[in-house]
């Protein structure tokens, strides 16, 4: 009897084994629906309102293509298994609360060709086993915590044509394999603190090579260098941003190459030289925003070409000479600003052809001579600012033709303007060095 009980106890456990050994479903019930494991290849639960960790069931469909649960409001990790779901070819789960780590289980799905986890709170840094993911075209891990160094294995990747690494807490400089990636269309890397406090980065020259590129994003990462010429090769770009940087050095003339351009950010640096002449080049401008930099000699006339301008923001630099007639031409502008800088002469009479304008700030320059009459063509004008400079002689009655709050939206004072001044802003003159009037 003693030797049959050993023997009846290993059976139980055989027994006990067996029965706790479970098949993998055929089915699962996710949010009051029964999918089969099977058979499905799709679920899209976007902008459902889904809340909680996201479902363990999920790891079972290892048959999905395509799994899509952003804009809702899970949380918790992203859990290792995701990495069973070796089929996918789709992954969103954007816009979510998800935390944690990014799993470097991820780097199993080599079919994935989207890769969206933005818009949540992931810290950490980015798996390496992410850059083996080859067939992807579009990356996105924009607005979370994510830290550490962009590795030089990004170069990999070169099915991309859109990478957002925006806003997040990234160290250390862009490395040059980005240059690689010649299928971008879209580079998003601004706000993400590249370069802070620590091994701060340039733009490396290998930029250059995205010829494919219509949107190039670097802004607020503290970038230092110069904007390499090789910028030029980006005949593509409407949009480039690389503002609230340490770029320091001139605007490289081969800017001029970029003729597609719409939108050019370079406020907040440390530029320096003159805005060069084939900035005239770039005819489909809407907005040049340079405020807020070293910038020298005079405004090009050669901006007068660019008739389909909205935008000129010119205000905090060094910026010499008289302010050009050809941007009478800009008769698209609605925002022309070119506060604190040492231009001198008139304003030109020209200025009165730009009927669209809502905002125009010339102050605090060395501007002579009178304010022109022509200024009261600008009936659109919301903001007129004069003031700091050393305008003389009267005030064109024409002014009161402005539909502007003088209270609150007007400044001339600190000038040398003379009385009798206009009834409508008699009130709101200021100061004027009134000595050479007679």
């Amino acid at each position: 009897m003693k030797k049959l009980l050993p023997l009846l106890s290993v059976l139980f456990l055989i027994s006990w084994g067996c029965e706790d050994k479970k098949e993998p479903p055929t089915e699962v019930s996710l949010w009051g629906e029964i999918y089969s494991v099977e058979d499905t290849e799709r679920l899209d639960f976007h902008r459902n309102e889904l809340t909680g960790p996201i479902p363990s069931e999920i790891w079972n469909l290892t048959n999905l293509t395509y799994l899509n649960l952003s804009e809702n409001q899970f949380t918790g990790s992203i859990p290792s298994k995701i990495g069973n779901l070796t089929n996918l070819t789709v992954l969103d789960l954007s816009q979510n609360q998800l935390t944690g780590s990014i799993p470097s289980k991820i780097g199993n799905l080599k079919n994935l060709t989207y890769l969206s986890l933005s818009d949540n709170l992931l810290t950490g840094e980015i798996p390496s086993e992410i850059w083996n993911l080859t067939n992807l075209i579009e990356l996105n891990f924009h607005n979370n915590d994510i830290t550490g160094s962009i590795s030089p294995e990004i170069g990999n990747l070169t099915n991309l044509t859109n990478l957002r690494l925006s806003d997040n807490h990234f160290t250390g400089s862009i490395p040059s394999e980005i240059g690689n990636l010649t299928n971008l269309t879209e580079l998003h890397i601004s706000g993400s603190d590249i370069g802070v406090n620590q091994h701060p980065g340039s733009i490396p020259p290998e930029i250059g090579n995205l010829t494919n590129l219509t949107f190039l994003s670097l802004g607020n990462k503290q970038l230092i260098g110069s904007i390499p010429p090789e910028i030029g090769n980006l005949t593509k770009l409407t949009f480039l941003d690389l503002y609230r940087n340490e770029l320091t050095g001139s605007i490289p003339p081969e800017i001029g190459n970029l003729v597609n351009l719409e939108k050019i950010f370079l406020h907040q640096n440390e530029l320096t030289g003159s805005i060069p002449p084939e900035i005239g080049n770039m005819t489909n401008l809407i907005s040049i925003t340079s405020d807020n930099n070293q910038l020298s000699g005079p405004i090009p006339p050669e901006i007068g070409n660019l008739t389909n301008l909205r935008g000129l923001y010119l205000s905090r630099n060094q910026l010499t000479g008289s302010i050009p007639p050809e941007i009478g031409n800009l008769d698209s502008l609605s925002q022309f600003d070119l506060n604190k800088n040492y231009l001198t002469g008139s304003i030109p009479p020209e200025i009165g052809n730009l009927t669209r304008l809502y905002n125009l700030d010339f102050r605090d320059n060395y501007l002579t001579g009178s304010i022109p009459s022509e200024l009261g063509n600008l009936t659109n004008l919301f903001r007129l600012y004069l003031d700091y400079n050393r305008l003389t002689g009267l005030i064109p009655e024409t002014i009161c033709d402005l539909n502007i709050n003088w209270s609150s939206s007007f400044a001339v004072s600190q000038n040398q303007l003379c009385p009798p001044y206009p009834s409508c802003i008699e009130d709101y003159v200021g100061y004027q060095r009134t000595s050479g009037c007679d």
